[in-house]
């Protein structure tokens, strides 16, 4: 079926009738159901003249600080607002970072049934808000961190363990800082990451450096060595998923190349559940 000739129009004028003038504020008696044109112009502090034009489909493209207005004056959630700018703009609107403490209990159950794969939720900031008990016993146990330390970027320039069991830091270090320059550029979020920017280049020369490379790479898959206290060198495969609907968070998850290798966290993962009060993470 083809798409309507004024799909816009047709999109506001929906959103329009779906909202009830009382809980606005609005009364008088009503031929249609929902607000009037004036009504949503008046929310979204635009001319009643330069909205209706839209619902005709007349005027040109609106800006995007308009659809934004009109965004919030007809109480758009996330997905409508996105879908009114592909209509208006053909293009999605700019992301809008915010900060994360944590994911959806449904994201956790997930990640927790990989037993021999590592898996982290991190921001684009590189803060880690979650983490399955393979991660905890491969790379570093998150619980026993305070959460402002549980940041990549953090652990890999100023933490001296962290740092030693990397096979290759030198390549490892460039690698991520590039990659967090992608993700931070993507996700909208310059502006929140100027302090931890600022932090890292005090407390490291070396992060200082690879910073003001401005080099910037993809983190979608590849392989990871570690020189594991426990389980000795390990190779690991990595692949990075984006959270639906989030595009500030990304899952990476760790696959040991070697069968054994799997075994062996699956067991150590096994006998740190034991450990914890009724086998469970805290």
């Amino acid at each position: 079926m083809a798409i309507e000739a004024n799909a816009l129009g047709l999109f506001l004028r929906d959103r329009r009738s779906r909202l009830d003038p009382a809980v606005f504020g609005f009364s008088g008696r009503r031929r249609t159901p929902g607000l009037r044109r004036e009504e949503v112009a008046q929310r979204s502090n635009i001319s009643a003249t330069w909205y209706t034009w839209l619902e005709q489909g007349r005027g040109g493209a609106p800006s995007a600080d308009v659809l934004n207005r009109i965004a919030r004056g007809l109480m758009l959630t996330e997905p409508e607002r996105e879908h009114l700018f592909m209509l208006a703009l053909g293009r999605p609107p700019e992301i809008r970072y915010k900060s994360v403490e944590g994911v959806s209990p449904r994201l956790q159950r997930l990640i927790d049934t990989l037993d021999a794969s590592p898996a982290l939720v991190r921001t684009a900031a590189w803060d880690i808000v979650a983490w399955n008990p393979a991660a905890a016993i491969v790379m570093t146990d998150y619980d026993r961190l305070a959460p402002g330390d549980r940041n990549i970027l953090r652990l890999l320039f100023c933490n001296p363990a962290i740092r030693d069991i990397q096979h290759d830091w030198d390549a490892m270090a460039r690698f991520v800082v590039g990659a967090f320059r992608a993700d931070v550029a993507r996700a909208g979020a310059t502006s929140e990451i100027t302090a931890l920017v600022d932090e890292l280049c005090s407390a490291s020369p070396e992060f200082e450096a690879l910073w003001r490379e401005n080099e910037v790479v993809a983190h979608g898959e590849g392989t990871k060595r570690l020189r594991h206290p426990v389980l000795g060198d390990i190779e690991l495969e990595y692949s990075g998923f984006a959270v639906d609907g989030r595009p500030d968070l990304n899952l990476v998850v760790y696959n040991p190349v070697d069968p054994s290798v799997a075994e062996r966290i699956r067991a150590l993962v096994g006998k740190h559940m034991e450990s914890l009060p009724n086998h469970s993470r805290a």
